[in-house]
């Protein structure tokens, strides 16, 4: 059956949520319940950013209880239990029983919660939220929110079901909470440098870890262990990390994309222990007022490192960068803003603040979800065309049909990817993959 999403209606609906089109943070008005004097938080997902998100949470200063942890791996979710027991032993109230392990661990565990903390790999996000969203619990959830247009669409139904129930939903794409970003682009929106004619952004970097395969693990584990290396756990690095830079491009813009092409490929990563992704992706991302965006990321060892965005107006220029940089020129290069880059909040830790602080005065105030789901589909639509080799439209993307997710998670099921006899895997082949 087709499934008929437009990028009219995608926007439509972000609108309707956030109360205005990619306003920062996503701040809705009332209240959803009376203030409370303690809440209880579940960890899904126990890895390093799950174990910074809930230090994070607990560094709020509120009488926040950790009462449930839960991972695919036991290992996982003992090392971080050790990290904040260290730290934050009063507030960990989490006990054998509520330590909960498998692919359907997260069920018991955000059963005993009202705030959940979703930080697995992404390919699990929205199977995780819809169970967050059903149980009625309050979410914080790690970016990306999805591995494909599937998913997507799932995370989209979710967050009107949110919506309708008042749970806040705060996403981590924190630049959404940091004070450069929001009082630059405010400034752009303003008109303080024009229309915005052009504009990129980047993440360019030397990669990530590999986890090499142990003797006598499964497929599914070596895959779980390694996830950042195949599409249904992370969606290759344009949707994992550069996702970032692509929401700030939509922020500007407000709004996504009408059409993706470009090109990427495997140049430097190509061994078995690499998977099925690219190592770079460079793209066009064309607006509705026919505004490009020149997006580009790569892993190279060795070579330049770059992240940050800039863009072009009638009037000037911006540019923007994670360290704090926010600054606006007229095109003789007057200085027309530029950000106090002294004594900045963490925007990790603002996020938390802000979300624990509406849920201890029991308000209603954040809703990420539609803007995550609109830069993750995004990033997915430039995967889709770099490793299709042809240009689509966002809607042609968001209504792909192809579902990453393997048919039966289990220990000793397989994922849809699997090696050759010589141990490599199959990967995307320009002008040839099908991807929706």
């Amino acid at each position: 059956m087709k499934i008929e999403n437009s990028r009219r209606d995608f926007i439509k609906t972000s609108a309707l949520v956030t109360g205005g089109l990619m306003t920062t943070p996503f701040v809705l008005p009332g209240a959803y319940a009376a203030p409370v004097n303690e809440l209880k938080v579940a960890l899904i997902g126990c890895g390093g950013r799950g174990t910074g998100a809930t230090f994070q949470a607990l560094a709020t200063g509120h009488n926040i209880k950790v009462v449930a942890m839960a991972d695919a791996f036991r290992d996982r979710l003992d090392n971080a239990f050790k990290a904040l027991s260290e730290k934050y032993a009063d507030k960990l109230a989490v006990t054998e029983e509520t330590k909960f392990v498998g692919f359907d661990a997260y069920k018991d565990a955000m059963a005993l919660a009202d705030v959940v903390i979703l930080a697995t790999p992404p390919g699990f996000r929205p199977m995780h939220f819809e169970e967050a969203v059903k149980q009625g619990k309050q979410i914080f959830m790690e970016k990306p929110v999805a591995v494909d247009a599937v998913g997507i669409r799932k995370v989209l139904k979710a967050a009107e079901e949110a919506k309708a129930k008042k749970l806040n939903v705060v996403v981590g794409l924190q630049r959404h909470y940091q004070a450069n970003y929001i009082e630059t682009i405010k400034r752009i929106h303003n008109g303080d440098i024009g229309d915005i004619i052009n504009g990129q952004v980047y993440w360019n970097d030397g990669g990530v870890w590999v986890r090499e395969r142990q003797p006598g693990q499964t497929e599914m584990e070596y895959q779980m262990r390694n996830w950042y290396y195949f599409n249904w756990l992370c969606g290759d690095h344009i949707n994992e990390q550069h996702v970032h830079n692509i929401d700030v491009a939509n922020w500007v813009k407000q709004g996504p994309p009408v059409k993706a092409e470009g090109t990427g490929g495997r140049l430097i990563r190509t061994g078995k222990e690499n998977g099925e992704i690219f190592d770079h992706h460079v793209l066009t991302y064309t607006y509705a007022d026919g505004t490009v965006i020149h997006s580009e990321c790569r892993h190279f060892p060795g070579a330049q490192n770059r992240v940050d965005e800039s863009f072009q107006g009638t009037k000037g220029t911006a540019y923007l960068s994670a360290g704090n940089y926010g600054i606006l020129k007229d095109w003789k290069g007057n200085m027309l803003y530029e950000h106090d880059r002294k004594n900045q909040p963490n925007p990790y830790q603002v996020e938390h603040d802000q979300l624990w602080a509406a849920l201890f005065a029991g308000e209603y105030k954040f809703a990420d979800a539609q803007n995550a789901a609109n830069s993750t589909m995004t990033a997915i639509m430039g995967r889709y065309a770099t490793y299709s080799g042809k240009p689509l439209t966002f809607d042609e993307a968001l209504n792909g049909q192809i579902d990453l997710m393997p048919d039966t998670l289990a220990w000793d099921a397989m994922p849809k990817v699997l090696p050759g006899e010589d141990m490599f895997y199959p990967h995307a082949i320009p002008g040839k993959t099908k991807v929706i």
